[in-house]
């Protein structure tokens, strides 16, 4: 049976690429749908400004978050 999808989807950082001061390696990031960022290899995450930045896709990987904890994630402060 298929779990329901989250309507907010998450990546975790696997490296800063450089951005030391926006990424940081292991951290979960709320991920937003930008499907012309995606086509130029870019994603939209909320980064550690709490403002959202277009990143190289190859600095993330994707992860499944259970559909409740996505809830409780996306509304922590």
């Amino acid at each position: 049976m298929r779990r329901p999808r989250a309507t907010t989807e998450y990546v975790v950082c696997i490296s800063d690429g450089g951005y030391r001061a926006s990424l940081v390696v292991r951290r979960l990031y709320r991920r937003l749908p930008d499907s012309v960022a995606l086509r130029r290899g870019l994603l939209r995450v909320i980064d550690e400004s709490g403002e959202d930045y277009l990143f190289p896709r190859e600095l993330f990987a994707s992860i499944d978050v259970p559909h409740a904890l996505g809830r409780r994630l996306a509304t922590a402060t």
